[in-house]
């Protein structure tokens, strides 16, 4: 859709009662779809409904019949299979992210990626079936695999793991309440909120991952106009920006 055809359609639903628009989005987008749904609201009158979780706890959901008008997802392990099922229409890349470790202030137990594997490190992760899980066991598989750390790196790491986590939100909170000594989270979740109590320790790029987040409509979407004009919004100029704002990368 051109930029002319989204503010055109932006338009004509800031003319009418358009129904709430239901967005079913991934934990690490909360900050950014909640500041661009407020955007996309003032330019057309609509009201956007949001529900946060992780992409495969969402995923669920509409494969058990809750409605919804959107859906954007962390990867597409947990959006194609919905397509597939017929449940919801073909849809686009709209941002990228890269994962972050933290770990508290005022400590320095975990200063590198192989303390990980050190014993008696309590360490913080999203549950394999979160895209935030999955990418960062295919992290360690990488720095295990490159041998830089030494036989079983990965399996030292998961050793330490006391906690796997529904959503990558809820590793973070971990971190920050004081309940490990380090955890693994997309970039966009060190947010400014959390710096003020963690410390980002650098990941070495060749055993980063790229998450790749599609969006799209489904195809009982209640308010199929909205629905189009979000992800318009999303993929605009000022959807990108505020997008970038909350750490995410642009999609391409």
């Amino acid at each position: 859709m051109s930029c002319r055809h989204v503010i055109l359609t932006l338009l004509l639903l800031g003319s009418a009662q358009a129904a709430p628009l239901r967005v079913f989005a991934a934990a690490s987008l909360t900050d950014a779809f909640t500041e661009l749904g407020k955007a996309f609201d003032a330019r057309t009158g609509n009201t956007t409904v949001f529900q946060f979780a992780g992409s495969q706890a969402l995923r669920t959901q509409l494969e058990n019949g809750a409605r919804a008008d959107v859906y954007a997802s962390a990867n597409a392990a947990q959006f194609d299979p919905l397509v597939k099922a017929g449940l919801l229409q073909p849809g686009q890349l709209f941002a990228r992210n890269t994962l972050a470790m933290i770990a508290p202030k005022g400590t320095a137990k975990v200063t590198a990626l192989p303390d990980l594997a050190k014993p008696g490190v309590k360490v913080v992760i999203a549950d394999k079936a979160v895209p935030a899980g999955d990418y960062t066991r295919r992290m360690l598989a990488a720095a295990e695999q490159s041998g830089t750390y030494g036989k079983n790196f990965a399996e030292q790491v998961l050793k330490n793991v006391v906690s796997e986590e529904p959503n990558v939100r809820q590793v973070a909170l971990k971190v920050q309440l004081g309940e490990a000594d380090a955890a693994v989270v997309y970039r966009s979740d060190v947010t400014p909120a959390l710096k003020a109590s963690v410390r980002v320790i650098p990941l070495p790029s060749r055993f980063n991952q790229s998450a790749s987040y599609p969006i799209g409509i489904l195809t009982n979407a209640a308010n199929g106009a909205a629905a189009q004009a979000f992800v318009a919004f999303v993929l605009s100029p000022e959807g990108q920006r505020i997008l970038r704002k909350w750490g995410f990368l642009s999609p391409q």
